[in-house]
């Protein structure tokens, strides 16, 4: 009888302890929890410091979170890009961060205090040395190559990767910029949904060059030790694309998504996201970087749309690209 009164106490402690266990839930997209994404590492890091229980939810970010309204379970979200900050902004679904940005080491001044950086990019077209000799040097030389030259993009209206690319066109052709699109259309042999259905065709050996990141290359040299894919890099300047996170102003955590918000720049989150998500930290200056990273040919001149500037250019840098692919 004594022992199942301690039986029942033991358990009747334990079930208590869970009960009051604290959860974060954190809305992600897809890629950010999947086996080679950096979420399970975050979550292992956090829930050592935070004593709860941290849950990813993956999905179609912002369209959910749009869709819940004030409804949502989230209690923050991490995966935001800044194409899209003025949707998420006027939402009103997000409240305003406490943490000090003075450790942020971005190429651009960062002031926002609602919408937090984690990592960044630069949008890239990346080669295989093994199959071109000598890359395009220049987005002019890339419009003037010939057109056998093969490259698969991203669907704008379905990739984050592809909006970047027709805004980086934008930015650098303006008013010209379907004169532009209508010289490297032939030169493209595809379109894809996402950027792992290009990337996948491109490491197959079925394209010369992909749109994807100036960071790309340094997954083939630390976990492959291959350094045959590189980033062609053009003096007009690439496009500069930051991820970010952000508290949901509807939490019934706000203290723990404060914490949550300030482990992000800490050197623990800093220092596994290049490896984990294949891309340059926000707060981490370049010494500290994997040496793969440190290995990268980066652009000297980032160009950067303000998301009022972002939204505005939006539909007609994705209708000017439709015309001419349409022709």
């Amino acid at each position: 009888m004594r022992a199942l009164t301690t039986l029942a106490a033991g358990l009747f402690t334990a079930t208590t302890a869970l009960a009051q266990t604290q959860e974060l839930t954190v809305y992600a997209p897809d890629y950010f929890v999947s086996e080679w994404g950096p979420g399970r590492k975050i979550e292992e890091l956090f829930e050592a410091r935070c004593d709860c229980d941290l849950v990813f939810v993956p999905g179609n970010l912002l369209p959910r979170l749009l869709l819940e309204g004030e409804n949502t379970r989230a209690d923050a979200v991490i995966g935001l890009n800044t194409d899209v900050t003025k949707r998420a902004r006027e939402s009103g679904l997000f409240a305003p961060h406490t943490v000090d940005l003075s450790a942020l080491t971005l190429p651009i001044d960062w002031t926002d205090d609602v919408f937090l950086p984690f990592n960044y990019g630069h949008t890239a077209f990346v080669y295989d040395t093994t199959r071109i000799d000598t890359p395009p040097q220049s987005f002019a030389e890339l419009l003037d190559a010939p057109d056998d030259l093969k490259l698969v993009i991203q669907d704008p209206r379905s990739s984050i990767s592809g909006l970047a690319l027709v805004l980086w066109v934008q930015a650098v052709y303006g008013d010209e910029a379907q004169t532009a699109w209508e010289q490297l259309a032939p030169k493209i042999l595809t379109v894809t949904k996402g950027w792992s259905e290009s990337y996948g065709l491109f490491t197959d050996g079925e394209a010369d060059m992909v749109l994807s990141y100036t960071t790309s290359p340094a997954y083939h040299i630390i976990a492959e030790d291959d350094r045959t894919k590189k980033a062609a890099i053009f003096p007009e300047g690439h496009y500069f694309m930051v991820e970010l996170a952000a508290k949901v102003a509807t939490t019934d955590q706000p203290e723990l998504a404060d914490q949550f918000m300030e482990f992000i720049l800490s050197e623990d989150f800093q220092s596994m996201i290049a490896t984990g998500n294949w891309s340059i930290p926000a707060a981490l200056p370049r010494d500290k970087w994997p040496e793969g990273f440190r290995e990268l040919d980066l652009p000297e001149t980032a160009l950067f749309y303000s998301e009022d500037e972002a939204a505005a250019l939006r539909d007609e840098a994705i209708e000017a690209w439709r015309r001419a692919l349409s022709q």
